[in-house]
Protein backbone atom coordinates (compact mmCIF):
# COMPACT_ATOMS: atom_id res chain seq x y z
CA UNK A 1 0.00 0.00 0.00
CA UNK A 2 1.10 3.53 -0.60
CA UNK A 3 -0.03 6.91 -1.73
CA UNK A 4 1.24 9.42 -4.25
CA UNK A 5 0.99 13.19 -4.15
CA UNK A 6 2.34 15.87 -6.47
CA UNK A 7 4.04 19.06 -5.34
CA UNK A 8 4.03 21.61 -8.12
CA UNK A 9 1.33 24.19 -8.86
CA UNK A 10 4.07 26.51 -10.10
CA UNK A 11 1.41 28.86 -11.47
CA UNK A 12 1.05 30.00 -7.83
CA UNK A 13 4.79 30.81 -7.50
CA UNK A 14 4.16 34.53 -6.89
CA UNK A 15 1.61 33.83 -4.14
CA UNK A 16 4.11 33.74 -1.29
CA UNK A 17 3.32 30.92 1.12
CA UNK A 18 0.48 29.28 -0.81
CA UNK A 19 2.44 26.31 -2.22
CA UNK A 20 5.94 27.80 -2.39
CA UNK A 21 7.78 30.59 -0.61
CA UNK A 22 11.15 32.25 -1.07
CA UNK A 23 13.82 30.40 0.89
CA UNK A 24 16.14 31.84 3.50
CA UNK A 25 16.88 32.06 7.18
CA UNK A 26 16.18 34.38 10.11
CA UNK A 27 19.38 35.98 11.40
CA UNK A 28 20.35 36.66 15.04
CA UNK A 29 19.79 40.42 14.54
CA UNK A 30 16.14 39.78 13.73
CA UNK A 31 16.46 40.31 9.98
CA UNK A 32 15.77 37.65 7.36
CA UNK A 33 18.30 36.56 4.73
CA UNK A 34 16.28 35.76 1.63
CA UNK A 35 17.54 33.54 -1.16
CA UNK A 36 16.41 35.79 -3.98
CA UNK A 37 18.26 37.16 -6.96
CA UNK A 38 16.63 40.55 -7.63
CA UNK A 39 17.11 40.29 -11.41
CA UNK A 40 15.95 36.67 -11.76
CA UNK A 41 13.60 35.92 -14.65
CA UNK A 42 10.89 33.41 -13.68
CA UNK A 43 8.62 31.71 -16.23
CA UNK A 44 5.94 29.09 -15.61
CA UNK A 45 4.87 27.26 -18.76
CA UNK A 46 3.45 23.78 -19.40
CA UNK A 47 3.73 23.05 -15.69
CA UNK A 48 7.49 23.65 -15.64
CA UNK A 49 9.20 26.26 -13.45
CA UNK A 50 11.97 28.08 -15.34
CA UNK A 51 14.31 30.47 -13.55
CA UNK A 52 17.27 32.30 -15.04
CA UNK A 53 19.59 34.34 -12.86
CA UNK A 54 22.97 35.98 -13.17
CA UNK A 55 24.50 35.36 -9.77
CA UNK A 56 25.03 38.57 -7.81
CA UNK A 57 24.30 37.92 -4.15
CA UNK A 58 26.80 36.73 -1.57
CA UNK A 59 27.41 36.55 2.17
CA UNK A 60 30.93 37.05 3.52
CA UNK A 61 30.54 35.35 6.90
CA UNK A 62 28.07 32.44 6.80
CA UNK A 63 28.68 29.67 4.27
CA UNK A 64 25.07 28.46 4.11
CA UNK A 65 23.85 31.98 3.38
CA UNK A 66 26.43 32.36 0.60
CA UNK A 67 25.68 29.05 -1.15
CA UNK A 68 22.04 29.41 -2.19
CA UNK A 69 21.37 32.36 -4.48
CA UNK A 70 17.72 31.97 -5.50
CA UNK A 71 15.61 29.30 -3.88
CA UNK A 72 12.00 28.27 -3.37
CA UNK A 73 10.88 26.29 -0.31
CA UNK A 74 7.69 24.26 -0.15
CA UNK A 75 5.30 26.25 2.05
CA UNK A 76 4.69 23.17 4.20
CA UNK A 77 7.14 20.41 5.07
CA UNK A 78 6.42 16.84 3.99
CA UNK A 79 6.15 14.50 6.97
CA UNK A 80 8.31 11.37 6.87
CA UNK A 81 6.44 8.14 7.70
CA UNK A 82 7.64 6.18 10.73
CA UNK A 83 7.65 2.96 8.70
CA UNK A 84 8.19 2.39 5.01
CA UNK A 85 9.81 4.54 2.39
CA UNK A 86 9.21 8.02 1.05
CA UNK A 87 10.48 9.09 -2.35
CA UNK A 88 10.73 12.40 -4.20
CA UNK A 89 11.07 12.37 -8.00
CA UNK A 90 11.25 15.15 -10.59
CA UNK A 91 12.88 16.21 -13.82
CA UNK A 92 15.58 18.90 -13.80
CA UNK A 93 17.38 20.67 -16.62
CA UNK A 94 20.45 22.80 -15.89
CA UNK A 95 22.33 25.09 -18.26
CA UNK A 96 25.02 27.53 -17.22
CA UNK A 97 26.99 30.35 -18.76
CA UNK A 98 30.39 31.70 -17.68
CA UNK A 99 30.81 29.04 -15.01
CA UNK A 100 34.32 27.65 -14.60
CA UNK A 101 34.76 24.68 -16.98
CA UNK A 102 34.54 21.33 -15.24
CA UNK A 103 33.55 22.94 -11.93
CA UNK A 104 30.06 21.83 -10.93
CA UNK A 105 30.11 24.00 -7.80
CA UNK A 106 30.59 27.30 -9.64
CA UNK A 107 26.87 27.36 -10.46
CA UNK A 108 24.21 24.67 -10.53
CA UNK A 109 20.54 23.77 -10.14
CA UNK A 110 19.40 21.99 -7.01
CA UNK A 111 16.75 19.78 -5.49
CA UNK A 112 17.13 19.91 -1.70
CA UNK A 113 15.20 17.95 0.90
CA UNK A 114 15.81 19.90 4.11
CA UNK A 115 14.86 18.77 7.60
CA UNK A 116 14.86 21.87 9.78
CA UNK A 117 14.18 19.75 12.88
CA UNK A 118 17.54 17.94 12.63
CA UNK A 119 19.74 19.77 10.11
CA UNK A 120 19.45 16.89 7.64
CA UNK A 121 19.77 17.45 3.90
CA UNK A 122 19.46 15.11 0.90
CA UNK A 123 20.17 16.83 -2.41
CA UNK A 124 20.86 16.59 -6.10
CA UNK A 125 23.07 19.30 -7.61
CA UNK A 126 22.97 19.50 -11.41
CA UNK A 127 25.42 21.42 -13.61
CA UNK A 128 26.06 21.72 -17.32
CA UNK A 129 27.92 18.43 -17.71
CA UNK A 130 27.77 16.61 -14.38
CA UNK A 131 25.68 16.15 -11.25
CA UNK A 132 26.27 15.31 -7.61
CA UNK A 133 24.29 13.53 -4.92
CA UNK A 134 24.61 15.10 -1.47
CA UNK A 135 24.10 13.66 1.99
CA UNK A 136 24.50 16.03 4.92
CA UNK A 137 23.70 17.22 8.42
CA UNK A 138 24.24 20.97 8.37
CA UNK A 139 24.42 23.89 10.81
CA UNK A 140 21.33 25.69 9.51
CA UNK A 141 20.83 29.01 11.29
CA UNK A 142 18.49 28.52 14.25
CA UNK A 143 18.30 24.72 13.94
CA UNK A 144 19.32 22.40 16.79
CA UNK A 145 21.07 19.26 15.58
CA UNK A 146 20.66 16.12 17.72
CA UNK A 147 23.81 14.97 19.50
CA UNK A 148 25.37 11.85 17.95
CA UNK A 149 28.42 9.78 18.75
CA UNK A 150 30.05 10.55 15.41
CA UNK A 151 30.72 13.68 13.36
CA UNK A 152 27.91 16.12 14.11
CA UNK A 153 28.07 18.22 10.95
CA UNK A 154 29.06 16.78 7.58
CA UNK A 155 28.35 17.12 3.88
CA UNK A 156 29.44 14.36 1.51
CA UNK A 157 29.22 15.08 -2.22
CA UNK A 158 29.50 12.38 -4.87
CA UNK A 159 29.98 13.64 -8.41
CA UNK A 160 28.98 11.71 -11.54
CA UNK A 161 29.07 12.28 -15.28
CA UNK A 162 27.68 8.96 -16.50
CA UNK A 163 24.07 8.09 -17.12
CA UNK A 164 22.70 11.54 -17.69
CA UNK A 165 22.26 13.81 -20.70
CA UNK A 166 24.04 17.17 -20.31
CA UNK A 167 21.88 20.29 -20.65
CA UNK A 168 18.73 18.17 -21.06
CA UNK A 169 15.95 17.05 -18.74
CA UNK A 170 16.93 14.07 -16.57
CA UNK A 171 14.88 12.34 -13.90
CA UNK A 172 16.14 12.50 -10.31
CA UNK A 173 14.75 10.52 -7.38
CA UNK A 174 15.68 10.40 -3.70
CA UNK A 175 14.23 7.76 -1.36
CA UNK A 176 14.48 7.71 2.42
CA UNK A 177 13.48 5.01 4.88
CA UNK A 178 13.32 6.25 8.46
CA UNK A 179 12.92 2.78 9.97
CA UNK A 180 16.02 1.33 8.28
CA UNK A 181 18.05 4.58 8.12
CA UNK A 182 18.64 4.12 4.40
CA UNK A 183 18.77 6.69 1.63
CA UNK A 184 19.06 6.02 -2.10
CA UNK A 185 19.64 8.32 -5.07
CA UNK A 186 18.53 7.46 -8.61
CA UNK A 187 19.15 9.19 -11.95
CA UNK A 188 17.03 8.16 -14.93
CA UNK A 189 15.96 5.08 -13.00
CA UNK A 190 19.49 3.92 -12.16
CA UNK A 191 20.76 3.70 -8.59
CA UNK A 192 23.76 6.07 -8.32
CA UNK A 193 24.25 6.09 -4.56
CA UNK A 194 23.09 4.37 -1.40
CA UNK A 195 23.70 5.49 2.17
CA UNK A 196 22.87 3.46 5.26
CA UNK A 197 23.12 4.13 9.00
CA UNK A 198 21.92 7.73 8.77
CA UNK A 199 23.18 9.24 12.04
CA UNK A 200 19.93 11.10 12.75
CA UNK A 201 16.32 10.20 12.02
CA UNK A 202 14.86 12.69 9.56
CA UNK A 203 11.36 13.78 10.59
CA UNK A 204 10.16 15.96 7.72
CA UNK A 205 11.47 17.54 4.55
CA UNK A 206 11.00 21.02 3.23
CA UNK A 207 11.38 20.62 -0.52
CA UNK A 208 13.66 23.29 -1.98
CA UNK A 209 14.38 24.18 -5.61
CA UNK A 210 17.42 26.36 -6.03
CA UNK A 211 20.10 28.07 -8.04
CA UNK A 212 23.26 27.69 -5.99
CA UNK A 213 27.03 27.77 -5.77
CA UNK A 214 29.24 25.92 -3.31
CA UNK A 215 32.42 27.96 -2.93
CA UNK A 216 34.26 27.96 0.38
CA UNK A 217 34.46 31.35 2.04
CA UNK A 218 37.96 32.81 2.05
CA UNK A 219 39.57 34.98 4.76
CA UNK A 220 38.57 37.91 2.53
CA UNK A 221 34.97 36.72 2.32
CA UNK A 222 32.83 35.31 -0.47
CA UNK A 223 34.21 34.46 -3.91
CA UNK A 224 31.07 32.81 -5.30
CA UNK A 225 29.64 35.53 -7.57
CA UNK A 226 31.62 36.48 -10.69
CA UNK A 227 28.93 37.15 -13.29
CA UNK A 228 28.00 33.55 -14.10
CA UNK A 229 24.44 32.73 -15.17
CA UNK A 230 22.41 29.64 -14.26
CA UNK A 231 19.26 28.58 -16.10
CA UNK A 232 17.14 26.18 -14.07
CA UNK A 233 14.05 24.17 -15.02
CA UNK A 234 12.09 21.92 -12.68
CA UNK A 235 9.06 19.70 -13.20
CA UNK A 236 6.54 19.13 -10.39
CA UNK A 237 7.75 16.68 -7.74
CA UNK A 238 6.07 13.28 -7.35
CA UNK A 239 6.07 12.22 -3.68
CA UNK A 240 5.34 8.57 -3.00
CA UNK A 241 4.98 6.84 0.35
CA UNK A 242 5.31 3.06 0.35
CA UNK A 243 4.08 1.41 3.53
Amino acid sequence: MGHITTLGDFHTILNEGEVWKMGGFPLPDGSFWQYREPEAVVIVRNGILYTRATISRSHDKVQILDNAKHMYYSAKPVEVPEEGEISFELKIRARTQNTAPGDLYDGYVSLNLLDFTTGGALDFFVGNDQFASVYAVLPFPGVTVPETSGTKYFCVFKEEKEGFAPREFNTYKITYNRATDETAFYVNGNLVRKESNTPVKFNQFTVALGIMTEKDLTPEGSVSAHGQTVIAEWSPITIEVKE
